[in-house]
């Protein structure tokens, strides 16, 4: 049993169901559907972070965990029985309230059913599926490819057929049930801590072999009939959240490209992670649900009330971005946030629907662009007046936002600071202020965040800023140079040592950008009136440039997205990224022209 849940049992068809509720029954209710081959306990971790918005309930689907089987199994699993069974625990959970449902894996392959049956019409309010399709959309999924068999379309059948290995097993007689009652289900547990990166726990539990050897029959009851004689009436009377893990062994995100034709208000998300999410991706799932759950209630209330007003749904909210199903909802921290590139990937990040926390030591500034990325689209965004050279600051930081916020999703290490001249002319006390911001303020970001990210074992993205400077040897820039080449490497070490802890690290290495850095940065070895001159002149050459920050910033996105580990942005930066690589020698000619300042 879940610690503090209150725990029932529901007769439906000579069923006993065992049902465990948390949270307050008066909010709005949360039902969670587990899938094979699973019982409840799948949904603990993300049933215990919802508990303190909602009514949530979790039941064990029959033969599964501590609910009676049917006898005898042939037959038992149909998804009208499941539809049976779903509507007795809305009944005994929420009479009279609509609920708000969540499957994964085959509990979202039932809940297609339940939501696109005439009978539970008005008792679903919302529903967010996860690694489990329609049966009736999949076959006819599988249907439009065969009519009309593309070179495309048929990789399509060919790519999920190969997914879908472990479904023609499940199909064969006696052999799933040796498997789990011997090796298969003793070695299970450590099957999904090694590919899957589940953590220990409480799941799975005990009753893992007798739960997979009975919910087989969810597969033999089901499957083969729907897929030749799908339903042509299955659209979702109710709105649907669709989260797709990218990194799903079983299931290709392809299988949902045409689910707006079945479903009228769909909302899309997507995950960098593998199947088993409701184990690996708690905080971002539990952050999306209630996300989904609170938009759909607050619009019915708009409903009820008559009152003509738009509600900033999850559906709506990030819209514009193409990157709103990644990032939606995700926790996002960017340093150097008042202005430049910074402030562009704020609002970047923010128009993709992310949470955003702008870092800067201009208060004023970091202020200015939260406001701003909550007008864009950010469903919440804070401001903190933060030197990130300052270690002791940066760990109050650190600790603040766990407290207040929680882990990261991604981490923007972006703040830098300029300095020019001769190495001779370049002081200790100058390397130190260079190295303090634009070296140290980078390491503090990736190990403080960074072991946030670690802790948690959920996965993360770090990206950090460096320059064009880092692979390109002037003799104009060796301070500052040097400062971006050693953030180049220690990006490179660091997303060697957290590859396989699914956190990504991307270090973007933009060119000329249009900002304010020339007209901050110092210009050392000259005195006062040629620093001025110089300053002017370099903001001259970047204005003429004009390559907008907004450009690096859609590069950062794209890169999370991708996980790529090194950036060149702007094409004078690949052009140089490439001849390091590729033709050093020219680059070091390069170095000793002396630039026109």
């Amino acid at each position: 049993m879940l610690e503090g849940a209150r725990e029932r049992r529901v007769r439906t068809g000579g069923i006993d169901l065992c049902v465990a509720e948390l949270g307050d029954p008066e909010r709005p209710t949360v039902v969670l559907v587990h899938g094979y081959p699973d019982s409840k306990e799948v949904w603990s971790e993300v049933a215990f972070r919802l508990a303190g918005r909602f009514h949530v309930v979790i039941y064990d689907v029959r033969g599964h965990g501590r609910s009676t089987a049917p006898k005898p199994l042939r037959g038992g699993f149909t998804l009208e029985k499941l539809t049976d069974d779903f509507l007795a625990v809305v009944d005994a959970v929420s009479p009279g309230r609509p609920v708000h449902l969540v499957g994964h894996d085959w509990g979202s392959v039932q809940a297609w059913e339940f939501v696109t049956v005439e009978r539970t019409r008005g008792r679903i309010a919302s529903f967010t599926s996860m690694s489990g399709p329609s049966l009736d959309h999949f076959g006819h999924w599988i249907n439009q490819r065969l009519r009309r068999p593309t070179p495309r379309r048929v990789g399509q059948l060919l790519g999920q057929g190969a997914k879908s290995w472990y479904v023609y097993l499940l199909h064969t007689p006696a052999l799933p049930e040796l498997a789990w009652r011997g090796p298969l289900g003793k070695r299970w547990p450590g099957i999904l801590r090694r590919l899957e990166k589940v953590p220990h726990g409480d799941y799975p539990t005990p009753s893992l072999p007798h739960d997979a050897v009975h919910g087989a029959w969810l597969y033999r009851d089901n499957v083969r009939s729907r897929l030749r004689r799908p339903r042509t009436d299955a659209h979702a009377h109710a709105p649907v959240q669709l989260i797709t893990p990218l990194g799903d062994a079983y299931l290709s995100p392809r299988l949902y490209d045409e689910l707006e034709q079945w479903v009228p208000r769909l909302t899309r998300r997507t995950l960098a992670a593998k199947h088993w999410v409701p184990r690996t991706r708690p905080d971002q799932l539990s952050s999306w649900i209630a996300e989904f759950v609170t938009s759909v209630d607050a619009e019915g209330r708009a409903g009820d009330g008559g009152e003509a007003r738009d509600v900033p749904t999850a559906g709506r909210r990030g819209a514009t971005s193409p990157y709103a199903e990644r990032f939606g909802g995700q926790l996002v921290l960017v340093t150097g946030a008042a202005s430049g590139i910074g402030r562009a990937t704020a609002f970047a990040f923010a128009e993709a629907g992310a949470r955003v926390i702008a870092v800067d030591r201009d208060a004023e500034g970091a202020t200015r662009t939260a406001e701003m990325s909550r007008g864009i689209g950010a469903p919440e965004a804070w401001a903190e007046e933060v030197d990130v050279s300052d270690e002791q600051a940066m760990e109050k930081l650190a600790a603040k936002v766990l407290v207040e916020h929680g882990v990261l999703d991604v981490l923007v290490n972006n703040a830098g600071i300029g300095l020019s001249g001769s190495f001779f002319d370049t002081t200790p006390e100058d390397w130190r202020k260079v190295l303090d911001v634009n070296l140290w303020g980078v390491l503090h970001g990736c190990r403080l965040f960074g072991r946030q990210m670690v802790e948690r074992g959920q996965g993360g993205h770090i990206v950090n800023t460096a320059s064009a400077a880092a692979f390109q040897p002037t003799g104009a820039l060796p301070a500052y140079s040097a400062s971006k080449a050693a953030v180049l490497m220690l990006g490179e070490c660091l997303r060697a040592e957290l590859t396989g802890k699914d956190i990504g690290v991307t270090t973007v290495c933009p060119g000329l950008v249009n900002t304010n850095i020339t007209s901050t940065a110092r210009f050392v070895g000259v005195d006062a009136e040629e620093e001025a001159r110089r300053r002017k002149r370099s903001s001259r050459v970047y204005g003429l440039r004009n390559y907008p920050p907004e450009k690096v910033a859609d590069a950062i996105l794209r890169a999370v997205v991708r996980n790529e580990a090194v950036v060149p942005v702007t094409p004078e930066a690949r052009v140089a990224y490439a001849l390091s690589r590729y033709a050093p020698g020219v680059l070091r000619r390069l170095a000793r022209v002396k630039p026109p300042l």
